[in-house]
């Protein structure tokens, strides 16, 4: 029987994915609720498998930080990532930190338990909508207003789309203040913002995929 860790930070997620995934008989669930729960439970646990959200409590990137981590100590453990983000250069970036799959979660329950299935044996996965937007990412380099951004750049993005101030944003990153300045003068650079007003507008549209809102409009 495969052991399953989910990691995400919406309880109905969870409860969700816990019903679907029983009712294959094929695996035993653990749950957790934040990164570092997360990261500890693969520790102590050691599950076959590992399906994550990107953005966890707060952190519109964080997953991929995670990802990352996990991939360091099980080279060849499946990762199926589960999220909102519906961009190929966020799709492209979660696979090139080791995920195995992506899964968009505007999907069908068939949808899930086919990725479930794929990516427990190894095979790789991407939602249909994306695929072929990501092989495209892939055969012509990347394009768009995101796909030029480094790690820091786009879990900054992420965070200001939620209506955090630089100062929560150091907090979040465990960087400076000046670090997180400087990082969003780059943004403001790369995405054509000429204030803050006008790169946090940039970064609810291109993050949270919304033409306007705030702190509610982030990414579950």
């Amino acid at each position: 029987m495969t052991r399953v860790l989910i990691i995400d930070d919406h309880p109905i997620v969870l409860q969700g994915c816990r019903h679907l995934l029983e009712d294959t008989g094929a695996c035993e669930l653990i749950e957790a609720q934040t990164a570092v729960a997360g990261y500890r439970q693969f520790r102590r646990q050691r599950p076959d498998m590992v399906i994550v959200d990107l953005a966890l409590n707060g952190n519109g990137l964080a997953g991929l930080s995670l990802v990352r981590r996990l991939r360091v100590h099980a080279a060849r453990m499946p990762i199926l990532v589960f999220s909102m983000h519906a961009d190929p250069v966020i799709a492209s970036r979660a696979l090139e930190a080791g995920a195995t799959g992506y899964l968009v979660k505007d999907t069908s329950a068939a949808d899930l338990i086919d990725a479930f299935e794929k990516v427990r044996r190894g095979q790789s996965y991407i939602s249909h909508d994306l695929a072929l937007e990501v092989a495209l990412l892939g055969t012509r380099g990347r394009t768009g207003m995101l796909a030029d951004l480094t790690q820091r750049e786009l879990q900054a993005l992420a965070l200001l789309a939620e209506g955090k101030a630089y100062g929560q944003i150091a907090e979040e990153l465990g960087v400076s203040y000046k670090t997180v300045a400087n990082t969003c003068s780059h943004l403001k650079t790369k995405l054509g913002a000429t204030n803050l007003a006008e790169l946090i507008h940039r970064a609810i549209q291109y993050v949270a995929g919304s033409p306007a809102g705030g702190k509610n409009s982030s990414l579950a």
